[in-house]
């Protein structure tokens, strides 16, 4: 591709220091370029495509600053409504989902998971862990979580792309990102669900920070990203006992 790959955009360092910083807006369309390639995979073909390696590096942008995901060489594939079989744990670390390492199956939302995680380095503009002054910020989901819960969500943006016009956007990807990166895979949105809410079809659950909160306390929710869709539809679901499995 022309123009490389996403990582060279989004990572600043030494060595690409000089390079242009992406607009919001075209960080904006590249996520929902990725999402919408993702969606192809996962829902609209005769099989389902599992890529296993989401990550800045595996997206490439054209001339004209689309985005294209790229490198299918750890893709699998399986008939649509088959359970799939269990394989070599691949991937890059640090994008790899929980339960693929605990049972050996990709899934559909295990490439969600690690879609989330993109979201967030194209928002923040940093990787995943990167050594920082101040130690807080080290893990960027630890970060982005605790500035979240402090009320200041906003400031996870990188600074370039910080204006108070973005700030809708910036704040639904930012949470988009978090539910997509959820630990618990029963709770994180299928690639339609997620382009739903990009393209504010669907709405975020009003109690997602609860939700998130909660799973940090290592608390497991018996709830579907379902379940929270349908009833964030009618007001905040009250997250109670009723919803929480303690100690399971």
């Amino acid at each position: 591709m022309p123009n490389g790959s996403l990582d060279k955009y989004i990572y600043c360092n030494d060595k690409n220091e000089n390079q242009e910083r992406l607009s919001w807006d075209q960080r904006f369309k590249i996520i929902r370029d990725v999402a919408s390639a993702l969606l192809h995979l996962h829902q609209e073909w005769v099989q389902v495509i599992v890529h296993r390696d989401i990550k800045p590096a595996n997206v490439l942008i054209d001339q004209e600053m689309n985005a294209r995901l790229g490198d299918f060489g750890l893709a699998k594939l399986y008939d649509q409504g088959i359970d799939p079989q269990t394989s070599k744990v691949a991937g890059t670390f640090g994008y790899i989902a929980p339960e693929f390492l605990r049972t050996g199956r990709a899934t559909t939302s295990t490439d969600v998971y690690a879609f989330g995680l993109v979201m967030l380095e194209v928002v923040c503009g940093r990787r995943l862990i990167e050594r920082r002054e101040a130690k807080n910020e080290e893990v960027l989901v630890d970060w982005i979580l605790e500035l979240w819960e402090e009320g200041k969500l906003f400031d996870a943006a990188e600074e370039s792309i910080r204006q108070e016009q973005n700030r809708g956007e910036i704040e639904l990807v930012l949470k988009l990102g978090v539910l997509c990166s959820y630990q618990v895979e029963s709770v994180r949105p299928d690639m339609s669900a997620v382009m739903g809410i990009l393209n504010g079809v669907l709405q975020l659950p009003d109690n997602l920070l609860d939700v998130v909160r909660a799973e940090r306390l290592r608390v497991q929710p018996e709830i579907s990203m379902e379940m929270l869709l349908d009833m964030n539809s009618t007001g905040t679901l009250p997250f109670t006992n009723s919803f929480i499995s303690h100690g399971r």
